[in-house]
């Protein structure tokens, strides 16, 4: 509270009817005194803030330091139970000048440490409005708390640090101050995201290398700071991540820095960009630090909290790891994360591991499937290949892909052992198709099909299903045989033959043609979903499988149309359903392709079965994304002849036939299209296209027939090569090839002929286009040269007596020649011209009528219904007038 605003209430509360004779309200006095009872209460008095600025920057009398510090000392007694808001930036323009004095001066760290410990105390407002009217002058003075980091005193450092912390801990005053109240809980931290006090706390990092104790209690203020987004996009920019990641493995015997640096790691993650923060600590000094700690927790932690460190460093590590530039590989942490994944399962004698066992707790346990789960993102860097051949992680994860044996004593529980195996298969369906090699000599598809053969059976297996992995799968082995034909299906699609060739010939299309029958009879409600996944996944296995071998189609045979047979006569209604049924649909679309076409038993037993009316009823659903699919394989099976009579045999709903259903979908797809018709039904647009000119059609022309341009050009270039090889066609394949070089010439003399015929078509239209127009000026010329003498005839008659007698003669005489010569008798003949008139322009009798006076018709504005009225006893024109009588109305008012 500054003197110039506390003097006129101090006046006041003096004597409320008094009113100072000065005008100005600003007379300050020279100190403010504090009476001891007021002092207790806590009431603040008046203080001169600006004489103690002053006092500080003077520099020339002798006494003058004691003076400061006493005038300091004084300042800090008064504002022992907060600072208000409308004094905070002249308090903080007191300890920055004591700062600045520290260096010459170092009794005034004691002064500069007394105002530090009263930022620590509540911010007082007066006014509600004070904590909007004085943010800016809060935000750069909490601003400042960072900026006097660089000074080099530890006491000093470690109180703007414990000063900063109180934001988040605020406590209410030690005493009540009436007319005052403390500042919102959330002021402080709010103005310390304004003043962006974070982003100098992390560069004050810099000055702190080898001072651990400072260093922890800034780390522990960027922990505090690191819980908001605005503070974290600040001390990102401030390239916070990597500056704190780079000194994780700095001597601490306390440990708190490997967890508050973890901590803020996390915050960062968290709270701003991602991207950016995997940027900064993708460099090899962030990884070796990450690694040195790693590899120190997984060796010698023991403690709970030391577990659960080492996860969150390796959880820290696989995000790094999402981005390919980060050099892994280069740093050797690929390789040790691939030792520490899979030593439980292969020996091995590396040091590193020598001795190591993890145990059952819920630690070690999440340490494992975070080692499966970075394997899997480090698969997708194609230099990691050699490191996971090396380190045999297919044998590793194969050790999982087993039945459980009875009485073996194993280090997890049977729900651990569980997930793990879920997670080992899921990782294989990742890793096993980049060491197609070491998946075939670890025998994988013999131990996938062994397995999926124990999940098919009636041992007992009571599973948890308590993993993301073990959705749907509780109280059976759903989830195993999901995962197991995953793996299947991506070393299917690899289209390696030597894989799906000795899967073949262990007899996995029986197989699976077993277990999908198998499914129709166990399936439920309750798992309908995963039950649905899995026979997607079994019909895609058997396409990739089947897909041109027809000795596999074979085997395929009526077992396998009969599982395809069955989906297509589910409910129309489950398609829509999104429980999984338009996958399965597509799926068995799929595998008809793949494993009924081109096999003609297999295609007469579809045909039997009624597989074509099936293919009709869906497709007769409209669905889109099935349509083109569906109509790809009534193309194919045209070319069996026993298909056209069951389409013409099929009928739908309403007598529907299957040429009506495909007439239908094409106007269907002309509308999609945007194909304009009339009402008839014709195209009304074919070549109409607007703002073509000639050249545009012209081109258009060679557009039509650009396919046949095109094969004609591929044909001429295969005879080009014959002759350049100096080959002799057979006889037929010379005159085959001559026929098409004929044909093709053909049509280019044919388009030429056209484009000529549109080219002197467009000639004419602008010889006749330009005719008009010369036609046009002609006649224009021609008015113009009769107006003209027209015009000069009339000047001859009214300046010329004899010119003017000899027109009228002219005129007298055409008059005569026109009238009939013949008079009929008793006929009155009467004179159609004036004598004596000396004009040569026709004349007459005319009667000019001008218009009906607007003072008879009342105006514009008249009555417009007035013509609707009878007419007026008054003669002449209509008139508007006050009352008019009707002929009717005189007859009634005149006396008999």
């Amino acid at each position: 509270m500054s003197t110039a605003e506390a003097a006129p209430e101090t006046a006041e509360a003096q004597d409320p009817g008094h009113r100072s004779k000065s005008s100005s309200p600003r007379q300050i006095p020279v100190i403010g005194v504090v009476a001891e009872d007021e002092e207790m209460q806590g009431v603040f008095k008046p203080m001169d803030l600006n004489r103690v600025i002053k006092l500080l920057e003077e520099n020339d009398e002798d006494d003058l330091e004691e003076k400061q510090l006493k005038s300091v000392k004084k300042l800090v007694r008064y504002y022992q139970n907060g600072l208000p808001l409308r004094d905070l930036a002249q308090i903080f323009k007191i300890l920055n000048l004591c700062a600045g004095k520290i260096e010459n001066q170092p009794c005034f760290i004691e002064p500069a440490y007394d105002i530090l410990k009263l930022c620590g105390l509540p911010f007082l407002k007066k006014k509600v409005s004070d904590e909007i009217t004085y943010a800016e002058d809060t935000a750069n003075s909490v601003a400042l708390l960072g900026e006097l980091m660089k000074i080099p005193s530890s006491e000093l450092r470690i109180q703007i640090c414990k000063c900063i912390i109180d934001f988040y801990h605020s406590e209410p005053p030690k005493k009540h101050i009436p007319g005052y109240q403390q500042a919102s809980s959330s002021y402080k931290i709010k103005m310390a995201e304004v003043g962006g006090l974070a982003k100098t706390m992390v560069q004050s990092m810099i000055l702190l290398e080898n001072q651990l104790v400072e260093k922890l209690w800034v780390l522990k203020v960027l922990q505090h700071l690191s819980t908001s987004e605005a503070n974290c996009t600040l001390m990102v920019k401030a390239q916070a991540a990597s500056k704190i990641c780079a000194h994780l493995n700095d001597t601490d015997p306390s440990g708190q820095l490997l967890f508050r640096s973890s901590e803020i790691l996390w915050n960062l993650l968290e709270k701003s960009s991602k991207e950016e923060i995997i940027q900064q600590l993708s460099n090899l000094e962030c990884l070796l630090a990450l690694k040195k700690v790693f590899k120190n927790l997984f060796m010698r932690g023991f403690s709970h909290y030391d577990r659960q460190l080492r996860n969150d460093i390796l959880v820290i590590t696989t995000i790094i790891a999402q981005n390919p530039g980060a050099p892994m590989i280069e740093c050797g942490f690929t390789r040790d994360l691939i030792l520490f994944a899979t030593f439980n399962e292969v020996k091995s004698q590396n040091p590193l591991v020598k001795g190591l066992k993890l145990s059952n707790s819920y630690e070690d346990f999440e340490l494992k499937k975070l080692l499966f789960n970075i394997i899997v993102i480090l698969c997708k860097d194609l230099p990691t290949v050699q490191l996971l051949i090396d380190g045999k992680v297919v044998l590793a994860l194969f050790t999982y892909v087993k039945r459980p044996e009875k009485h073996k004593i194993i280090e997890w529980s049977v729900a651990q052992h569980e997930e793990l195996q879920l997670h080992a298969i899921a990782t294989l369906s990742s890793v096993a198709p980049l060491l197609i090699e070491e998946y075939m000599s670890c025998q994988g598809n013999a131990r996938v099909l062994a397995f999926l053969e124990w999940c098919e059976s009636e041992d007992p297996f009571f599973s948890h299903g308590n993993s993301f992995h073990g959705t749907g799968g509780r109280g059976n082995k759903f989830a195993q045989m999901r995962y197991s034909l995953r793996l299947l299906r991506a070393m299917v699609y690899l289209e390696d033959e030597t894989v799906n060739t000795d899967l073949c010939e262990k007899g996995t299309i029986q197989q699976l043609i077993g277990i999908f029958k198998n499914m129709i009879s166990k399936s439920n409600e309750k798992e309908e979903a995963i039950v649905l996944e899995i026979q997607s996944d079994i019909l895609l296995i058997l396409s990739g499988l089947c897909e041109h071998h027809i000795q596999r189609k074979e085997i395929f045979g009526t077992e396998g149309v009969d599982i395809i047979l069955h989906v297509m006569k589910a409910d129309p209604k489950k398609f829509q359903s999104g429980l999984g049924y338009s996958v399965l649909l597509f799926s068995t679309l799929d595998s008809i392709w793949c494993c009924i076409l081109g096999c003609y038993p297999s295609e007469d037993y579809f045909l039997e079965k009624e597989g074509i009316f099936l293919l009709l009823d869906i497709l007769a659903l409209n669905q889109k994304k099935f349509c083109n699919l569906i109509l790809g394989i009534m193309v194919e099976f045209c070319d069996n002849p026993k298909t056209a009579a069951h389409v013409n045999a099929w009928r739908g709903k309403k007598g529907q036939t299957a040429a009506s259903l495909l007439i239908k979908l094409w106007r269907t797809e002309e509308k999609e299209l945007g194909v304009k018709r009339d009402k008839n039904g014709k195209i009304v647009d074919f070549e109409n296209l607007p703002g073509l000119s000639a050249e545009d059609f012209i081109t258009l022309c060679i557009i039509h027939r650009y396919l046949d341009f095109k094969i004609g050009e591929i044909w001429n270039e295969i005879y080009e090569e014959i002759k350049l090889e100096k080959l002799r066609p057979v006889s037929s394949d010379k005159k085959i090839l001559e026929s098409i070089t004929t044909a093709s010439e053909t049509i280019g003399k044919m388009v030429a002929s056209l484009q000529s015929e549109m080219i002197e078509s467009q000639t004419r239209q602008d010889m006749q286009n330009e005719q008009r127009v010369y036609t046009k000026i002609q006649g224009t010329h021609k008015q113009r040269e009769l107006a003209n003498k027209s015009w000069e005839n009339f000047l001859a008659r009214t300046s010329n007596a004899k010119i003017l007698k000899k027109a009228k003669r002219l005129q007298e005489k055409a008059i005569e020649s026109s009238k009939y010569n013949e008079q009929p008798q008793n006929a009155i003949y009467h004179r159609t011209v004036i004598r004596g008139l000396n004009t040569t322009v026709p004349s007459g009798r005319v009667v000019t009528v001008e218009s009906t006076p607007v003072r008879l018709l009342g105006g514009p504005l008249a009555d417009t219904d007035i013509a609707l009225k009878k007419l007026p006893i008054r003669g002449g024109a209509l008139q508007r007038v006050k009352t008019v009588k009707t002929v009717d109305e005189t007859k009634k008012s005149i006396p008999s």
